[in-house]
């Protein structure tokens, strides 16, 4: 790089998260280069360096460059530059300036430090904010007034509580007063720079840190309302029910001590989302959620498309165990049938450990015998599943007799019959009526065809 440097005589520096990354001892697989010059021309002259040449990205608009190197490492090249903003708008007006000048302009002083690439100083550390005092401390702190960091970007009120929930540092004082007084801000930013900042959040080794931060912030209430919805106990006639907002979290804290799967931690902060709207007094029971889980599961979509995450697979993974929680702690007894059993591994397919994880997760008493006998219980569960599941391979079930078969069979189109002739030989087979295989399943369409006064064609 001080190759590149020299040759089109632009002094040039390593900044942000690189550095601070590499003082911290943690690997990263990316790096920003400021220069003092032309950025765009900086990247081209620096990939000429790597076999094969990459392929550079330019960004005129933003002067910036980008390119991966042949090992998988993400170089993105800018021009130093000074910013201003006015407040009605988050897009600065950008002139070329120092590299104090573009440490300054930084979200936060552990990610405004730079070090040299040049050879009369390579190596040397420029560190004009403090940042690796805060380092030590621990410590998320603006370069500049707090108000005026995250005017000019609200998203880094975002980006301050990830950092919070990823290094598990403590948010300056100053600065959690001012995305407190700024955080309706936030509403300017797209949904997708929100979401991604969100998700990052949720995928930290304890993603509690994090929503606790957006709760006590206010950032929650503008970017997720429905889950600060949950927060609260209400109690009548001494009857009161636990905090569903605190009970979610850590419930996605014991997601995340045992799956780093970001939609099965998001499973985990919509498994109670529909509690508010099923919440119910009834005085001789308490406190009850009715159904919570299917309206829950029918939210899943709705939320999904408000957040900009994706509506395909994923989506429906997470409706799924919505729908599915409390599926295992009914089954978590020895009287169940196998039929129970089987309904409940056709239902779950290849999210039945899943699930189970979630179920496990799920178990938030401070009783600690009431924990040992559910997880006792759902050990149970899984070890019934797994011995019908060997006998019955039900988990990837396709069945025997298809619905061409049953057309071709009694000389029918496709219609209400057939559906009715599938689903009956389905239900036969889940509830252990017949055996799961080809000849029993194919005797029992032909007798579902005779009840429905349909004859085979000779």
């Amino acid at each position: 790089m001080a190759v590149a440097a020299q040759k089109i005589c632009a002094p040039c520096y390593l900044v942000g998260g690189f550095v601070r990354d590499k003082l911290l001892g943690r690997t990263t697989k990316d790096a920003d280069i400021v220069c003092l010059g032309d950025g765009l021309l900086l990247a081209k002259t620096a990939a000429e360096n790597f076999k094969p040449l990459p392929i550079v990205s330019y960004y005129k608009n933003y002067g910036t460059a980008h390119f991966k190197t042949p090992d998988d490492f993400d170089m993105e090249f800018v021009g130093a530059r000074k910013e201003s903003y006015s407040p009605q708008s988050r897009n600065p007006a950008v002139v070329p300036g120092t590299l104090v000048d573009d440490q300054h302009r930084r979200d936060f002083t552990i990610n405004a430090m730079a070090i040299s690439l040049n050879e009369a100083d390579y190596g040397t550390l420029l560190d004009p904010f403090g940042g690796v005092i805060d380092l030590q401390k621990q410590l998320i702190k603006t370069p500049s007034s707090p108000d005026q960091t995250f005017i000019d970007d609200p998203l880094r009120m975002m980006r301050a509580i990830r950092f919070a929930a990823q290094l598990n540092f403590q948010i300056d004082g100053a600065a959690f007063d001012s995305i407190k007084k700024n955080s309706a801000r936030i509403n300017i930013i797209s949904q997708e720079r929100i979401t991604s900042e969100l998700n990052k959040v949720i995928l930290s080794s304890k993603p509690s840190i994090g929503f606790k931060l957006l709760f006590d912030s206010g950032l929650l209430h503008h970017i997720f309302p429905k889950m600060v919805d949950l927060a609260g106990a209400e109690f009548i006639d001494g009857k009161g029910h636990k905090d569903n907002f605190y009970h979610t979290l850590q419930v996605l804290d014991n997601v995340a001590d045992r799956s780093p799967n970001l939609w099965l931690r998001w499973a985990a902060i919509l498994h109670d989302i529909a509690k508010p709207l099923t919440k119910r007094f009834e005085p001789e029971h308490g406190w009850t959620f009715h159904g919570h889980e299917v309206i829950g599961g029918r939210m899943v979509p709705k939320i999904f498309a408000g957040l900009k995450l994706p509506q395909g697979d994923n989506m429906r993974y997470v409706r799924k165990l919505v729908e599915l929680h409390l599926r295992p702690i009914g089954l978590s007894k020895e009287d169940i049938t196998d039929s129970a059993m089987r309904r409940l591994l056709y239902d779950t397919g290849e999210e039945f450990e899943d699930l189970m994880i979630l179920c496990e997760s799920d178990i938030t008493s401070k009783n600690k015998t009431k924990v040992k006998r559910y997880l006792e219980n759902f050990d149970l569960v899984k070890k019934r599943c797994e011995e019908v599941e060997e006998g019955d391979k039900i988990r990837n079930w396709q069945p025997p007799v298809t619905g061409e078969l049953i057309m071709e069979t009694f000389g029918i189109p496709p219609s209400r019959n057939v559906g009715d002739i599938k689903d009956a030989i389905r239900n036969a087979i889940l509830d252990g009526e017949i055996a799961n295989n080809y000849n029993a399943a194919y005797e029992y369409m032909l007798r579902k065809g005779k009840e429905l006064k349909l004859l085979p064609v000779k």
